[in-house]
């Protein structure tokens, strides 16, 4: 139950509540008023402006910055990954992991090259390890792009020559490399051989790969335009596969290192691989290191090679050009 007179008074408490809280209302602005705090939002405004400008500034300056740096980073990468590689192989060295006749100091390594260049002994069998890994390689690109685009437009060929391929690439190269070097002689012909069976498998499938990923609908355009052969595979078909041929060569470049290495491998008579193979038997253990660092420059030669021709070929991709 409310009080007596309650309902009548409610008005008058009401009115009073909002009178106070307008009384107090005009108090807190006039306060604010005098104190100057209004101007606090725009005085924050004014100076996040200007940081917002300083901080344009400074976007600009490490977008200027950023591209050269990252670029002198990563033509130096390479060589720090040298020196920490070194600098591994010097420490096991000087802690006697392994005896020295089977882990040389860099030292040691450094002054064998040295030799052996004066010599003419590396130059020699690299001289002979290039040729092999050179013409190998462009037989074996030439042979494999050229059966690669002919079972690419006959896909019958595919199902009557790929098992045959498949089991032939499938069985080690060093396994009918004593057999090739029988057929072919203890010459250079013998690992020219041995480079283009390893060599024309990938650079195949690549071609074959990278044909058939090019649109039919492209295809369907320039046959309804009467393109010639010639002008489907010129205008069409190389440009749309050459990224992937590419890609292909470059692990053709050096698949053909690693075939001229076996073919030398087995036949000890003169290159890279038979340096390698006599300087082990002699437990020259520095020649042996030599012998390698060697090869692995030569792949990575090939390689860098190839990824500039790349760079150079597929440089319309980059401005947007088709």
């Amino acid at each position: 139950m409310l009080p007596v007179g309650f309902c009548n008074t409610w008005p008058l408490v009401m009115m009073l509540i909002h009178m106070l809280a307008g009384v107090s209302y005009a108090t807190a602005s006039i306060s604010i008023l005098e104190s100057g705090a209004f101007l606090i939002p725009f005085q924050s405004a004014k100076k996040s402006s200007t940081t917002m400008k300083a901080d344009v500034r400074r976007q600009r300056q490490k977008r200027a910055y950023s591209p050269m740096l990252l670029k002198g980073i990563r033509r130096l990468a390479p060589i720090l990954t040298v020196l920490i590689i070194v600098i591994i192989w010097q420490g096991i060295y000087t802690a006697e992991v392994y005896p020295s006749f089977l882990i040389p100091s860099p030292a040691s390594v450094l002054e064998t090259f040295v030799e052996s260049v004066q010599d003419g002994i590396l130059l020699y069998h690299l001289s002979i390890t290039l040729q092999e890994t050179l013409i190998g390689l462009l037989i074996g690109v030439a042979i494999g792009s050229s059966l690669g685009y002919i079972i690419a437009n006959v896909p019958i060929l595919e199902d009557l020559l790929s098992p045959l391929i498949v089991a032939f690439q499938s069985t080690p190269t060093i396994a009918y490399a004593p057999l090739l070097i029988l057929w072919f002689g203890n010459d250079i012909q013998s690992k020219i051989v041995i480079v283009v069976i390893i060599v024309f498998f990938p650079t195949m499938m690549n071609t074959i790969a990278g044909l058939r990923a090019v649109p039919e609908g492209l295809r369907d355009v320039f046959k309804v335009m009467k393109a010639t052969r010639w002008q489907l595979f010129t205008k069409l078909e190389l440009p749309a596969a050459l990224a992937v041929l590419l890609v292909g060569l470059k692990t053709s470049a050096t698949l053909a290192v690693i075939g001229a290495v076996v073919g030398e491998f087995v036949s000890v008579n003169e290159g890279l691989g038979s340096m390698v193979a006599i300087a082990r038997n002699q437990y020259d253990t520095p020649l042996v290191f030599v012998g390698v660092i060697s090869l692995s420059l030569l792949a990575l030669s090939l390689y860098t090679l190839v990824s500039f021709l790349e760079y150079y070929l597929l440089r319309w991709r980059r401005f947007g050009r088709t």
